[in-house]
């Protein structure tokens, strides 16, 4: 009997949650055939069968949350065939049954197609009591996204009839609330919040920034067919400011009384996904021109919006930032992603009238931005200069462009 247990499937993985089984006792299943999905802190992923056989036994029940290295689920290694063949088992205090099989013809496995689906879509159909193989695929690729399940939902829905109001008066029952289960990554984000809040001296500053010279820089590069994501401008910016302010970009050691300032420039940038807040990372962003930061960005966004980060997106980073702005935020205080020292928020872009350094109106472009760091490590004056320094080189991008000749 083969033991398929939790392992790390992401780097400093502790723990995760089960979320979904996607086979039961008594299904046939093939080697690397995904049968469980499990959420950490940072992602579902899905854990595949090491061997081919029959599902035996299932341990863990769903919405338990297990350390690394606990058991499952139990398999028993098998041929094509299903007939049963030895296999090296882990060793057990309790030794296994003998068992016979002398009447029962060998079982004939009729294994079903492996659907191509995130683990959000899967759960989507879930929700939905939609059996996702009987959903087809609008994408050439045979991958049933999250748009065939709810067509294939709305499809389901029979027509209702109408019925008349009952006119005589009854004492109405209240309706109960309506929950949401709090679990998998939305309770580990919530762990993971609440850890940051609790051990870190939040401060909050904010600073206001003239995007005008910026936008029309990008908007004449544009033009020339060279579209470069603002938040690259962003990151370039930030990666100057902090090698001017390294204590930014640090973690407190306090089992060994430092500071450790970091080298390797991880930029994890916050981002809303289906599943929740997820930070993936773009590393040694210190190394990457605009035009590679564009790519990277752009491929970022698009993995977390369809439910693919990989592990290796979401390791861990040394400065996070977010920009909320395209959401129509114009403030906000940043809980910092723990165990860094500082996180930088950018909000709203819009139009105002401003007075410029002859006294007049003029109509600027102005976005405001605010920035949690950890009091302990920083002090308001440095965070000051800090957020000045990164304003200076976005409202005056040749400054900016000079620093990464």
């Amino acid at each position: 009997m083969i033991e398929v247990k939790l392992h790390d499937v992401g780097e400093g993985m502790t723990e995760g949650e089960i979320a979904h089984y996607l086979v039961q006792v008594g299904d046939h299943v093939t080697t690397d055939q995904p049968v469980v999905e499990v959420a950490t802190d940072k992602m579902v992923a899905e854990l595949p069968a090491p061997v081919s056989g029959i599902v035996k036994e299932i341990i863990i029940p769903v919405g338990q949350t297990v350390q690394v290295g606990t058991t499952l689920l139990h398999i028993e290694a098998s041929n094509a065939s299903g007939t049963p063949v030895a296999v090296t088992q882990e060793a057990s205090s309790v030794p296994e049954p003998v068992q016979v099989a002398v009447t029962a013809p060998p079982v004939q496995a009729s294994p079903s197609k492996r659907v191509l689906a995130t683990p959000y879509t899967r759960k989507l159909a879930r929700d939905h009591g939609i059996d996702i193989e009987a959903v087809t695929a609008s994408d050439p690729s045979g991958r049933v996204s999250e748009d065939d399940v709810l067509r294939f939902a709305n499809a389901a829905v029979a027509p209702q009839e109408t019925v008349a109001p009952v006119v005589e008066e009854v004492t109405q029952q209240q309706t109960p609330p309506e929950t949401i289960p709090f679990r998998g990554i939305r309770k580990q984000i919530a762990k993971k919040m609440t850890q940051s809040l609790y051990t870190i001296p939040h401060v909050t500053h904010f600073e206001e920034v003239d995007m005008t010279r910026l936008l029309a820089l990008r908007a004449e590069w544009k033009a020339a067919g060279r579209n470069i994501n603002v938040n690259a401008f962003f990151i370039k910016a930030l990666i100057v400011a902090l090698k001017d302010y390294p204590v930014f970009h640090a973690k407190l050691d306090e089992v060994h009384e430092c500071i450790r300032l970091e080298q390797d420039f991880h930029f994890g940038m916050a981002t809303e996904t289906p599943d929740g807040l997820m930070v993936p990372v773009i590393r040694h962003a210190d190394q990457l021109s605009l035009t590679e930061l564009h790519d990277q960005l752009i491929a970022l966004q698009q993995r977390a919006q369809n439910g693919a980060l990989r592990a290796a997106d979401l390791k861990p980073s040394t400065f996070t930032m977010s920009n909320v702005g395209p959401l129509g935020s114009t403030g906000a205080t940043p809980i910092i992603n723990y165990p860094e020292t500082a996180l930088i928020a950018f909000h709203k872009t819009k139009k105002r009238a401003c007075v410029d350094e002859d006294d007049q109106i003029v109509v600027r472009s102005m976005m405001n931005l605010s920035m949690s760091f950890d009091h302990r490590v920083a002090d308001g004056a440095t965070a000051v200069a800090f957020t000045n320094r990164f304003v200076s080189l976005i409202e005056h991008p040749t400054t900016l462009l000079l620093e990464l000749i």
